[in-house]
């Protein structure tokens, strides 16, 4: 690899992306990792990045990348530092989210070098449907330790191209997310607030009861997954239908999609 440090910038609401870009770092073997977290950046302060290379990781909703994660995504620039994109989906598709992060991040100074999709369990996975549960896996660790040495391999011998990936341009159309929240059981919840402290967009109060501000919300279930005694769910009508549609056509396990 020709720098000794990483930059691993990434949203990863429930983990899944942040464990693949640790996974590629350990590929890349550097002298020092640098952990830009976005997931909890809601006031980012605009940095310039001067030297090394970052992996930059995002999960997919819907085809796109998160408006979110664009918004503080927007604080980091740097000029021509070699870039590896995560695209995180949930079994389904990851369509065009890796040439928006492409296009996104080379008008901010990144050059990107390499670009994997990779598959991390679906926000609406539950036990009674699972959807890529507990992915990423052992194997897929193990393919993203392997990807950062094959990229480290390139860099090495000069070779800065940028791939082909797959993706279209223009994008896929936005789907507008909002109006529906997970909602809180009363009966087992214990005001611990740990649902507010893990909420990437800060929808969620905390009183005498747990209050969702269900317009804002980006449905990523942080949340549900942090609470403690469950009481936190997810069954809304429309996520049910989504989730029995999800469970009958995306079960069967796909595998990380690399672009070298």
């Amino acid at each position: 690899m020709s720098d000794n440090r990483v930059h691993l910038i990434y949203f990863s609401p429930t983990g899944t992306t942040r464990t693949t870009v640790n996974a590629i770092a350990k590929g890349l073997a550097p002298e020092q990792t640098c952990d830009h977290n976005l997931t909890f950046a809601f006031d980012a302060q605009k940095q310039h990045l001067a030297d090394g290379i970052a992996v930059i990781g995002i999960p997919v909703y819907a085809g796109r990348v998160p408006v979110d994660c664009l918004e503080r995504l927007s604080a980091y620039t740097a000029t021509d530092m070699p870039t590896i994109l995560v695209a995180l989906y949930g079994n389904r598709e990851f369509e065009d989210a890796l040439v928006e992060l492409r296009d996104v991040v080379t008008t901010q100074g990144f050059k990107v070098v390499a670009a994997g999709a990779f598959i991390g369990e679906h926000s609406y996975s539950t036990p009674e449907r699972p959807i890529a549960a507990d992915r990423p896996d052992a194997e897929d660790v193990q393919a993203a330790i392997e990807f950062g040495r094959q990229v480290a391999a390139k860099l090495a011998g000069g070779n800065h191209d940028t791939p082909a990936m797959d993706g279209n341009v223009p994008y896929k159309e936005r789907v507008q997310f909002g109006g529906v929240a997970p909602e809180t059981n009363p009966a087992t919840c214990i005001l611990c607030g740990r649902c507010a402290a893990v909420c990437p967009v800060r929808v969620i109060k905390l009183a005498d009861q747990v209050d969702t501000q269900a317009d804002n919300c980006i449905m990523c279930t942080a949340c549900v997954r942090a609470c403690p005694t469950g009481a936190r769910v997810f069954n809304h009508p429309l996520i049910e239908e989504r989730r029995a549609m999800l469970f009958k056509n995306c079960s069967t396990p796909k595998a990380p999609k690399l672009f070298l």
